[in-house]
């Protein structure tokens, strides 16, 4: 069952993004994560003013996928410069319809 990352990011500070690009880039893919989205081209057409700079959609091919690459020892250095580097929210989405 493939699982959906579904991230908005507003970064507070820019240090940490030249460093991050790259090992982000590579763990995804190790982890067999494919980038649906990373933009800063999206409209909100719903709900409460959210002023994300950042959309981001990660497809994993399993649940297991994304949260081992969410604590690879390699990731996490990198993840904890973002989080403290801009303002995130991440959900894991499993992709299914339970409504259908």
């Amino acid at each position: 069952m493939a699982y959906l990352s579904v991230l908005a990011v507003t970064p507070t500070s820019e240090d940490w993004i030249p460093d991050y690009i790259g090992p982000a880039n590579r763990l995804v893919a190790q982890y067999g994560g494919k980038y649906l989205a990373r933009t800063s081209s999206h409209e909100q057409l719903e709900g409460p003013k959210d002023d994300a700079a950042l959309r981001i959609v990660i497809e994993w091919p399993s649940k297991e996928a994304a949260v081992r690459f969410m604590n690879d020892p390699d990731y996490v250095p990198h993840l904890k410069a973002r989080t403290e580097g801009s303002r995130s929210f991440h959900f894991l989405i499993e992709g299914k319809d339970d409504l259908a």
